[in-house]
């Protein structure tokens, strides 16, 4: 996986295992650039305006044209500005305004300032804004937001980032018998990305490191290469019940070709380029022709191929920069030759790195680009937009093929009701301008940085080891029953879109009206501070207006810390490790998405309804409303 061994961090300040560093990046290894790069325009991010609500400060400001993000920065009094850490692990930028500071204490004077990202790996090429009138947090005040929909105007068709994509630990893993949890391994792997598929419509998983030494893919006799791809057909066959097709991720070089068979990975494959780049393409075009033989280029061309995972990262690259662009050139270059109609897309780096560079080569080297892929944790991905249009290839699909929380295995957050809040936030900033965000991973069954000790134990997964939901499995099961039609809503109040985010929809033949809406900070701190969660509590009205005659069905449900919380349900049966077979059983009765009240019947005034409720911190909440 492609965040299982990341580096320290290398931002003063910043936590996790690998933050970038936000006021002294770190450069492209080979600054492989080509000569006449896209000039970008650099613009003053001006009309930076500050509100003071309770337990944070809302900042917003004017977009500048062609940045991909921006870089929050706060001064405290008089002192020096600081990129405000939100403790996600990695890149620190967001996508655009508004931004919630709910790291400030309340009674500080602060001021605000915000830069403008174009490259990620430079983004300190662009100077700060202008500085925001100083602000003084706050610790009081009515926490109220307002969400008006006018239900009678659909906006357009929802869009839904997570269905594309989702990612895996290493395929192989399908195959695998050992018990975790008293549970086979492989088995369920692939009870999870059956459900994954059943109940949030994702159709595709990023098969991780399809070219391993696990499945004994090349190996040399009389100094000849072979190529047996049995294994590989042995995890498709093993993955066609569960309904997903795979994204091939062409990685990593089996030893027997490696320039450096002791840089090793995992198990699966080591870092190193390969000793032949020829015996390289011949595997690659081998595999994909097989492939074609397989399943016909109908099939074959609904996947797609991404060459290497992170080649940013020593721990997965221990070449050059360089040599990973001539890694791309010739993989690519064999894809496209062994069947013209395969998707073929890269650089699937980390934290959105090395992005302009690329882009720079392939436009020099002609070398096929179908998708751009990159990763980033503890953010919502970045606008890269301006990028592929700085290039001319306005359109070029955007996959981001890993996305989560946090890049650290083990990290309480994972598995906590933020991260769902977290996940909700950023598939609404994607939508529309993403083509697929692939959440990271589908289950707890998961070994490249250690198999699972317990049943909660802040691992990747939406899917606990038993394939019990996790917060993070509601918030996209939530997201997957908005309607057909998104409804323009109009939020405002303390924490409106900055804190408190909604997304109304309807579908149109039924007149069924679904709203998600939830209470979420990108600030991953709030864990350890409960009286600051208490602070950032917020009451919610949503007035609905342009309803139909007669009643309707109200249910809602619900996500927060005790409310359909397999971390809270474990404690309250007092597991200790792994189940027990009885506590297992009354997990299993419990998987479901609770209600936080019993349905009712309601019956709009002249159109008009208005739902109350209280999001706390962190929480999410559906609300349907369905003609009887």
């Amino acid at each position: 996986m492609s965040s299982t061994a990341r580096p320290p961090a290398t931002a003063a300040g910043t936590g996790g295992e690998r933050a970038e560093a936000a006021t002294a990046p770190e450069s492209d290894p080979a600054d492989p650039r080509a000569a006449g790069a896209a000039a970008r325009t650099i613009s003053r991010g001006g009309g930076i305006r500050v509100h003071a609500g309770r337990g944070q400060v809302d900042v917003d400001w004017d977009a500048a044209p062609g940045a991909a993000g921006y870089l929050v920065h706060r001064a405290d009094g008089d002192g020096p500005y600081r990129v405000v850490d939100h403790r996600g692990g990695d890149l620190l930028a967001v996508p655009g305004p508004p931004y919630a500071d709910t790291t400030v204490e309340p009674g500080r004077t602060v001021r605000y300032a915000v830069r403008p990202v174009y490259d990620p790996d430079r983004p300190d090429e662009a100077p700060l804004g202008r500085e925001s009138a100083p602000v003084a947090a706050r610790d009081d005040g009515d926490a109220v937001v307002e969400v008006a929909v006018d239900v009678a105007r659909a906006a357009g068709p929802v869009h839904r980032p997570w269905r594309d994509m989702i990612g895996s630990e290493h395929l192989s893993l399908l195959l695998g018998t050992d018990r975790v949890g008293g549970e086979p391994m492989g088995a369920g792997l692939a009870a999870a990305l059956s459900r994954v598929h059943r109940e949030l419509g994702v159709r595709r998983v990023r098969a991780h490191g399809i070219l391993g030494d696990d499945l004994g893919v090349y190996r040399e006799e009389d100094g000849r290469p072979v190529h047996d791809f049995s294994g590989v057909d042995a995890v498709l066959d093993s993955l066609a019940p569960t309904g997903l097709r795979p994204v091939l991720e062409l990685s990593f070089v089996p030893r027997a070709l490696a320039r450096d068979p002791s840089r090793v990975v995992t198990a699966a494959g080591v870092s190193s380029p390969p000793r032949d780049w020829d015996r390289w393409a011949r595997l690659v075009g081998d595999l994909v022709r097989h492939l074609r033989a397989r399943v016909g280029d109908a099939e074959l061309r609904r996947w797609a191929v991404e060459v290497w995972n992170e080649p940013d990262l020593e721990c997965f690259w221990t070449g050059t920069g360089e040599e990973y662009l001539r890694m791309y050139d010739v993989t690519a270059r064999a894809v496209r030759e062994a069947c013209p109609g395969l998707p073929v897309g890269g650089p699937a780096t980390a934290a959105t790195k090395w992005i302009e560079p690329f882009l720079d080569h392939v436009d020099a080297s002609g070398a096929p680009l179908d998708f751009l892929s990159t990763h980033v944790y503890g953010s919502p991905p970045l606008d890269l937009r301006p990028a592929l249009e700085r290039h001319g290839r306005d359109g070029t699909p955007l996959l981001w093929t890993e996305w989560g929380p946090s890049p650290t295995h083990f990290a309480p957050v994972n598995d906590s009701v933020l991260s769902a809040a977290f996940l909700a936030t950023g598939m609404r900033a994607a939508a529309g301008r993403v083509d697929a965000l692939a959440c990271w991973v589908a289950s707890d069954h998961f070994e490249e940085l250690g198999r699972p000790p317990a049943l909660v134990h802040g691992g990747f997964g939406l899917l606990s080891v038993g394939n019990l939901a996790k917060p993070r499995f509601w918030a996209l099961w939530m997201l997957e029953q908005l309607g057909a039609a998104e409804l323009p809503a109009r939020i405002t109040g303390d924490g409106a879109d900055t804190l408190v985010r909604a997304w109304p929809s309807i579908d149109p033949e039924t007149g069924r009206v679904a709203v998600v809406v939830w209470n979420g900070t990108l600030d991953q701190g709030v864990l350890g501070r409960p009286e600051q969660r208490r602070r950032l509590e917020r009451t919610v009205r949503i007035r609905l207006g342009g309803l139909g005659r007669g009643a309707y069905l109200l249910r809602h449900r619900r996500v927060d810390d005790e409310t359909s919380n397999l971390t809270a349900t474990a404690r309250r049966l007092g597991v200790d490790g792994w189940p027990t077979e009885e506590q297992w059983r009354v997990l299993r009765a419990r998987d479901t998405l609770a209600d936080a009240s019993p349905p009712v019947t309601v019956t709009p005034d002249d159109g008009r309804l208005t739902l109350s409720s209280t999001l706390p911190m962190p929480s999410l909440s559906l609300l349907e409303l369905t003609p009887r």
